[in-house]
């Protein structure tokens, strides 16, 4: 079973002011000539991670993180105002070009796997490939199955930490329950609530439980930011027409893709990766049998660093 790459650092960074208030941290590593591949995080809100650089063979590719509008090192932290998903696919082409990248490979998760799949339908001539994990197709049915009814039957005890800043008369739209909290003025409250929406996610992204996953959905930078931009978005129906993404997957037909999912996904059940498939049935599905949905179990890491060594096979390197 292949293993992360050996730590690496960036070898440049940038901050790119886009529609104010908001700048964009963007960063490469690896190979400044290889093949070009954006790792789009998760959330929305999520964050880049040190550890995604390490799925890549820094000599054969040109690695880039980028920290989504209010989420990570981009300012400001947590940030609503002007985030939606159209923006994000433009601060996406405004990072391609700022870089003088013509086409890359797409590497993204969860809500990464999302906005990769928007992307990859409204510039589809800029993918070169697209290596997906965890398929979030934000259908309401989607949300609905982790923040209402769902995932809640699985992990009914951590459920039960995640009803506890909510009013029994209110459980009944957890979402935006949260929402009021997470857009209070009180500072004290909407934090609580952070925490307690974050930490829910991170005890059910694994298969078995991983107090370091925990640990990180726990921090306060992290969960401000994952908290309300995805509330944000979920309140806005993530910004997409109903089944948008399933309905304009034919403009991926040309595009070399993998899709790997974890049977035992609680966070995005199964049936999203089978869903999308089905539309797009010239990608690659891998259903990993001994897997949830965090980027971190090892079953996962294994089939993502092959993934992305095939889908590379496929294309021509110097397209960059």
């Amino acid at each position: 079973m292949l293993t992360l790459y050996p730590e690496i650092k960036p070898n440049a960074q940038h901050r790119l002011a886009v529609d104010p208030p908001h700048e964009l941290y963007v960063e490469e590593s690896g190979n400044p000539d290889g093949i070009p591949v954006l790792v789009v995080h998760g959330g929305p809100g999520g964050g880049s991670e040190d550890y995604y650089r390490r799925f890549f063979d820094a000599e054969r590719y040109r690695i880039i993180l980028m920290d989504q509008r209010g989420a990570g090192r981009s300012t400001p932290l947590a940030e609503f105002e002007g985030n939606t998903t159209q923006k994000l696919v433009e601060d996406m082409e405004t990072v391609r070009s700022f870089l003088g990248i013509s086409r890359w490979i797409l590497f993204g998760g969860s809500w990464g796997s999302t906005l990769s799949l928007v992307y990859a339908q409204t510039h589809p001539d800029r993918v070169l490939g697209l290596v997906l994990r965890g398929i979030f197709l934000c259908r309401p049915r989607d949300i609905q199955w982790f923040y209402q009814d769902g995932a809640s039957r699985v992990f009914p005890d951590y459920w039960q930490d995640f009803l506890a800043p909510i009013p029994q008369d209110e459980r009944g739209d957890m979402v935006s329950a949260y929402y009021r909290r997470l857009t209070s003025s009180n500072e004290l409250e909407q934090i609580q609530a952070a925490k307690a929406w974050s930490i829910w996610e991170g005890r059910c992204a694994t298969l078995n439980p991983n107090p370091r996953v925990v640990e990180h959905f726990g921090h306060p930078h992290v969960a401000i930011a994952l908290a309300r931009i995805e509330c944000h978005y979920f309140m806005n129906n993530v910004f997409l027409e109903d089944n948008q993404i399933v309905r304009d997957a034919g403009a991926l037909k040309d595009i070399p893709g993998l899709i790997v999912h974890g049977r035992y996904d609680m966070v995005c059940p199964l049936e999203n990766a089978l869903a999308l498939s089905e539309a797009w049935p010239e990608a690659d599905l891998r259903i990993i049998r001994d897997a949830g949905h965090s980027a971190s179990e090892p079953a996962i890491v294994d089939a993502l660093m092959r993934g992305i060594d095939e889908v590379a096979a496929k294309i021509d390197g110097s397209a960059g």
